[in-house]
């Protein structure tokens, strides 16, 4: 398939173009480069790709073009797992729609009033993207017409079917015109997203995220290995030691993240956690703490976190080596984007290292063993930091005046026959506390079973 080294080059409108430009879109991914030809030649497509791949533009910018501008019908579908997936999609969509002012998208999912959607489907809407349950509640309620419907997108396949939608995804499709375009996108390919490819779309071409898109060159990944029971302490550590402004902890199943939540609580540690049991109330309310930074660590499922659009997280915590290796890739792709350096930390627990040596093989990235912070690091790390902050409030051009007020009470205990060097001492063991007793259970050496590595080294 031919690649495409410019937007330009693909048969776009000016409008679309030009709102591409807006963006400061360039160069397509290589998903997009092969996505966009194929589905603006009318292919049914299977796309195998991870986060942070451009794929909401892969299916999205030919699903644009193909709109009739005149027809006020629904003519394209996108389905996807979480209703945070939903409102991200649609944004996106609205983006590239920026000189489109007559096309119009509409986002239906659960956690909304029904009626305010109907009344948004009325004013005619040719995209709608929502939920498989959602959907199903239009079409019973004879607020979405399918007969025009050209395009049908699954985003995110795999997690529906994890999430039990496969009986409303078929019931769906089956309710589209048999004549129509139907292209699913999955980090994964399970048997049945096979099985579900196979009966509904017609000769699909296959695309597949390259391995310069599984590189994660931007994310500096680190594993840990210790034991099941140290895992509160070390995650405690890292985050003392790291300070993130935003921080994300991946846990398999929902009852490790409840018992996660619960024992950072303990510790007195300021966290929230994100799984498909919680209200839709509470994980939209979750999700804005997180994505203003008022949370700075979130505890959550593979599921939960699917389409959570926060572009600056800091480090992403694998607490729990996932079951696939793609999990892995599409983990840590939440980290090390727009330019910036990103961290992902696994840890590891006995066999589990046999799994880590299948992510390692399937992605081509070098995982390195690395020690976790001692206490003596930390309180180094804290000096360190702190001396820092005080060189640059010195060192700035209003430290005299913003100072005063502190000034004359060190002088005031000056006066009194104290020692400048005395009071600073003071003043920093108030605010750093006393050096931590030396004993570090956590990094003494134990009989695991660890994968091959090109050696071991402490962190940056």
């Amino acid at each position: 398939m031919a690649q495409f080294d410019s937007f330009s080059a693909f048969a776009l409108s000016a409008e679309t173009l030009r709102a591409l430009s807006d963006l400061g879109y360039t160069r397509p991914t290589p998903i997009q480069s092969e996505a966009v030809s194929l589905m603006l030649s009318g292919y049914d497509l299977v796309g195998q790709s991870q986060t942070g791949t451009g794929k909401t533009a892969a299916f999205g910018l030919p699903l644009i073009e193909r709109i009739e501008t005149l027809d006020r019908s629904l003519q394209a579908v996108v389905l996807c797992p979480t209703r945070e997936l939903c409102m991200q999609v649609a944004g996106e969509l609205r983006k590239f729609l920026k000189y489109h002012a007559s096309i119009r998208v509409a986002a239906v999912y659960g956690g909304q009033p029904i009626d305010r959607q109907i009344q948004a489907l009325r004013g005619g809407v040719q995209i709608v993207v929502g939920t498989p349950g959602r959907f199903i509640d239009h079409m019973h309620r004879h607020t979405l017409k399918l007969k025009s419907v050209h395009t049908v997108v699954l985003d995110e396949a795999d997690e529906m079917l994890n999430m039990g939608f496969r009986d409303d995804i078929e019931t769906i499709l089956n309710s589209m015109p048999e004549e129509r375009q139907t292209v699913c996108f999955s980090a994964t390919m399970p048997e049945p997203i096979k099985a579900l490819t196979t009966k509904y779309l017609k000769d699909p071409k296959f695309i597949h995220a390259g391995e310069q898109e599984l590189a994660a060159a931007s994310v500096e990944q680190l594993y840990f290995t210790l034991k099941e029971k140290l895992k509160p302490e070390a995650l405690a550590r890292i985050l003392e030691y790291e300070h993130p402004d935003s921080m994300l902890v991946f846990c398999n199943t929902k009852r490790r993240v409840d018992e996660l939540y619960q024992a950072l609580k303990e510790r007195g540690i300021s966290c929230s956690a994100l799984h498909g049991d919680m209200t839709q109330q509470a994980r939209d309310l979750v999700m804005q703490q997180f994505r203003r930074h008022e949370a700075h660590l979130m505890i959550a499922t593979d599921v939960a976190a699917r389409g959570i659009d926060v572009h600056d997280i800091d480090l992403v915590l694998n607490y729990d080596v996932p079951e696939q290796e793609e999990i892995y890739v599409h983990r840590i792709g939440r980290t090390g984007r727009a330019g910036k350096l990103g961290k992902a930390y696994t840890f590891v627990v006995g066999r589990e290292s046999e799994r880590l040596q299948a992510i390692i093989a399937y992605t081509g990235e070098e995982i390195q063993a690395a020690s976790l912070p001692t206490l003596a690091e930390i309180e180094n790390k804290r000096t360190q930091d702190l001396l820092s902050e005080i060189r640059s409030l010195i060192d700035r051009s209003s430290f005299t005046h913003q100072l005063e007020h502190t000034q004359r009470i060190v002088q005031r205990l000056e006066n009194e026959g104290y020692e400048a060097t005395d009071i600073a001492a003071a003043l920093l063991l108030l605010k750093i506390g006393t050096t931590p007793e030396q004993v570090d259970d956590l990094n003494r050496p134990r009989p695991e079973h660890k994968p091959k590595a090109r050696g071991p080294r402490r962190r940056k």
